[in-house]
């Protein structure tokens, strides 16, 4: 699709990164003002306003992706999402990981990402060490620890949710909007919540379809901060080395989003920790979300929001284990003979 463009100076990785960068600002910018994190969604004191537009973008972020299946745009056959193999251990205890991590961070890593632009230096020494530990998940001294528990598989006859899935969209996209509405939250912030759900399947068409080219072909991705913040980590040290790409992108554009948004709306305040416990707790968290997102396959952005709306059983164990992990490390905080200062509210 992409050579029909005509471009003469624009190759298509590089068109990718210019895309990228486009949907991280936007993405920035529309979940500063949202305050859109599915830590609050689950365990926040607001969780059911939060529930209402965390779901709302889930929902179209849902119809969207399939219904760009549907008329043949994309296709997630190849995706590794689909893999027949399940790596169902690396997932499950990826997901419980990432969720606690989340807990004790006092948000999931796209809101730190957000945060960090709003002048969060506790949310960008967690941002950081996940950068860190997803590279050495990925590529580092803990790849062999992934690997071992990724080759943990279970056979699926079918990867995704059986039948047509435009019905299945239709049905997770009605449950999730029939909670919204009784979630409590004002017209506008389900419109904002409904933009960020739109670049989901903005997302998948984009490097997809329109991006797509024979002779320099480009991954198909959408909104995620698992890879895409490691891939910015190596990108930062070694530019001169390694060209950017649409994830390193994608994490350059949600910070200056938010930082625009952020400034716009008088919100950016220097934030920092309160005490070397605090500190510890929150790079603790930080390695949890590294390890963690890149064992599932994703964050709570790349395995639920982008994830889920493929239908694949890989990505919706992936959100389940990370709401459990959440819960149940939240549970554990409030049952904990430490009281002060007490479990404290999102960031």
């Amino acid at each position: 699709m992409f050579e029909t463009f005509g471009f003469e100076t624009l190759t298509a990785p590089q068109a990718a990164v210019w895309f990228g960068l486009g949907l991280g600002l936007i993405f920035g910018a529309l979940a500063q003002l949202t305050r859109f994190c599915l830590r609050r969604a689950i365990v926040g004191e607001d969780r059911r306003q939060a529930a209402g537009i965390w779901l709302t973008a889930l929902a179209v972020a849902v119809l969207g992706t399939q219904l760009a299946v549907a008329q043949g745009l994309i296709s997630f056959a190849d995706h590794r999402f689909m893999a027949s193999d399940l790596p169902a251990l690396a997932i499950v205890i990826g997901g419980v990981l990432f969720g606690i991590g989340m807990v004790l961070t006092r948000g999931c890593i796209s809101r730190l990402t957000v945060l960090t632009g709003s002048g969060n230096l506790r949310a960008l020494t967690v941002l950081i060490v996940f950068a860190i530990v997803a590279h050495a998940a990925l590529k580092g001294v803990l790849a062999p620890v992934r690997t071992a528990l990724g080759s943990v598989t279970v056979p699926l006859e079918i990867s995704a949710l059986p039948g047509n899935g435009i019905v299945w969209a239709i049905v997770i996209a009605g449950a999730a909007l029939a909670f919204a509405v009784r979630s409590g939250n004002r017209v506008g912030p389900l419109i904002l919540a409904a933009a960020i759900g739109l670049l989901v399947p903005l997302g998948w068409v984009g490097t997809g379809f329109i991006l797509y080219d024979d002779f320099d072909p480009i991954a198909m991705e959408s909104l995620s901060f698992t890879a895409p913040a490691s891939e910015a980590l190596f990108y930062t040290v070694a530019s001169t080395a390694v060209p950017a790409g649409f994830g390193s992108a994608l994490i350059g554009g949600a910070l200056l989003g938010a930082l625009a948004s952020a400034l716009l709306g008088g919100r950016f305040s220097w934030v920092s920790f309160g005490s070397p416990g605090e500190t510890g707790r929150y790079m603790t968290g930080g390695a949890l979300m590294g390890f963690g997102g890149v064992l599932a396959g994703g964050c709570t952005v790349g395995a639920g929001l982008a994830g889920v709306p493929t239908l694949s059983f890989a990505a919706i164990l992936a959100l389940a284990s990370i709401a459990a992990g959440g819960v149940l490390a939240n549970l554990a905080w409030r049952a904990g003979p430490a009281k002060a200062p007490g479990l404290q509210p999102a960031e």
